[in-house]
């Protein structure tokens, strides 16, 4: 009997829940200094409404928050199939790819959400960096450090080639870019700003290195592990 091996499990399971948890807790966090303007957002969006839900701040929080337990679900079922193959890294790949979707979704919805002026007032860029960064505010910044904060922090437990500093970076600023990219070419009567790929960049570097105890390694294959000599080779 492999008793390495069974008393390895339990932490591993102990470290998913506390993970999970701490996640959960987050958010209600989060959520809970908002609860007047999400109660605000409650009726148009339990009664399926566009207008005063998804096309609102205060009803896409909300939704995101709602989806909660279907995402956890989602996670747990995923860590369940991928445990009777390999449960070596199950939940950590499980809440990673849900992690990913579930929070960064909801700000990619917000910042391609049309302004009033959309498809008539023309595309508008701000290439100067550092400039509009005293426009945005206190509040403005920390929306933009958390649009791609999800992916910076769950990408490089998913993804090994993503494990390193540079590489978040370079996803962060990618992302972002397309995002800027998008509203302009769609005429969203939207400001397309450097400084939005550069705070948007810098979210994902932060919470990539806040997650860094649980990236991911690169696996051996089988042809990395050494084979015994034949018995008969001296």
């Amino acid at each position: 009997m492999n008793h390495d091996a069974s008393l390895s499990a339990p932490p591993r399971r102990a470290r998913g829940i506390v993970l999970l948890g701490l996640a959960v807790l987050a958010l209600a966090g989060a959520g809970y200094p908002m609860r007047r303007m999400l109660t605000m957002a409650a009726p148009r969006c339990m009664a399926g409404r566009w207008h005063g839900c998804y096309d609102t701040f205060n009803g896409v929080v909300l939704m995101t928050l709602a989806a909660l337990p279907l995402a956890v679900l989602v996670a747990w079922a995923l860590a369940r199939v991928r445990r009777a193959a390999d449960g070596t890294t199950a939940w950590r790949m499980s809440l990673a790819e849900v992690g990913m979707v579930h929070g960064t979704v909801p700000f990619l919805w917000l910042t391609m959400m049309p302004g009033s002026g959309a498809g008539v007032v023309p595309g508008r860029l701000s290439l100067v960096p550092l400039r509009d960064l005293v426009t945005m505010g206190p509040l403005g910044i920390a929306g933009n450090l958390l649009v791609f904060a999800s992916l910076g922090f769950f990408a490089p437990m998913r993804f090994a080639a993503l494990t390193s500093v540079p590489r978040i970076l370079a996803l962060g600023m990618g992302c972002s870019a397309l995002v800027e990219i998008a509203q302009y070419v769609l005429r969203l009567d939207r400001v397309s700003s450097v400084d939005d790929v550069l705070v948007n960049a810098t979210g994902a570097v932060l919470a990539g290195l806040a997650s860094r105890g649980w990236w991911r390694t690169g696996a051996r294959t089988p042809t990395d592990v050494p084979r015994p000599e034949p018995a008969g080779r001296s």
